[in-house]
């Protein structure tokens, strides 16, 4: 079985600060590998028991079986903290399923897709601005949406001519609901199942309906998570992409994203782009 340790987010600076990158063999040999997740339900988080879950944690568990690594250290950050922490080899992999996009893929490495998700809106209850698509914050510069920091909703955003002054920025997910129930902003912009997530939490915010996907370039906007490396961690991604093409095709991988709530559409559209096609995007 797997040994799991989480490591509390310290600013990245005591523990791990000295870290340096471990290449496929030394994380085998010394069998262990640390694994950051950013504490998004339902991509990547660890629970109030110290366990990893999301779709992300729970195969990068399976993936870690199928390498023979015997303990994850599970390190919890802020998103946009990922990629600098995969850059200053403070964790070895990112099991947040962090869009695949080609500005990501010239600082880091990703995987090829392990799951694929949509898009979605977290209104104030009862909805009475009748907010349904991110495009309502082009069309009436009244509105104010949300924007969690280095989430890829912010370039989407600014490809639909959102202007600047109609955007709140926030630290994290947790902000949403208080940052949408108190009027700060209108609505919290995030994949269809971190809004969706939210709105289970509190009664003063709901899921928009009847929401309509943004449409950029002439194509309705899907994203593609994938897991995250650094640049100079080329044999550990062909590892871990060999585990998950072969984890991709059993039962268990399936069980494991619809419980998240990824849909049977999400599963196949997981499966349509590579990561060479995403990256060049």
């Amino acid at each position: 079985m797997i040994k799991a340790t989480a490591v509390a987010a310290l600013g990245l600076t005591t523990m791990l600060g000295a870290a340096h990158a471990a290449s496929l063999e030394d994380i085998t040999n010394g069998g262990t590998i640390r694994i950051a997740v950013a504490n998004e339900i339902p991509y990547g988080f660890v629970d109030p028991t110290g366990a990893a879950r999301g779709a992300g944690p729970e195969v990068a568990q399976l993936i870690a079986e199928h390498l023979g690594i015997e303990n994850i250290e599970w390190v919890t950050t802020g998103f946009s903290t990922l990629i600098p922490g995969l850059q200053a080899d403070r964790f070895d992999m990112v099991a947040a399923e962090m869009a695949i996009l080609p500005d990501r893929c010239n600082q880091v490495l990703f995987s090829e897709p392990n799951t694929s998700y949509g898009e979605g809106l977290l209104v104030a209850a009862g909805n009475e601005k009748n907010i349904h698509a991110y495009s309502d914050f082009a069309e009436n510069t009244d509105l104010k949406v949300a924007i969690m920091s280095g989430a890829d909703q912010l370039e989407m955003m600014q490809e639909l001519g959102v202007p600047e002054t109609s955007m709140v920025m926030i630290a994290s997910n947790a902000d949403a609901i208080s940052t949408v129930s108190t009027g700060r902003a209108d609505a919290y912009a995030a994949t269809g199942l971190t809004a969706a997530g939210l709105a289970e939490q509190s009664n003063a915010v709901e899921l928009a309906a009847e929401f309509t996907d943004p449409v950029i370039n002439g194509e309705p906007v899907r994203s593609w998570g994938g897991f995250t490396f650094g640049a100079n961690s080329e044999d550990l991604r062909d590892a871990v992409n060999e585990a998950l093409a072969e984890i991709k095709q059993t039962p268990e991988w399936a069980e494991i994203v619809t419980s998240y709530g990824f849909t049977d559409a999400d599963i196949a559209a997981a499966a349509e782009r590579s990561t060479a096609d995403l990256c060049g995007a």
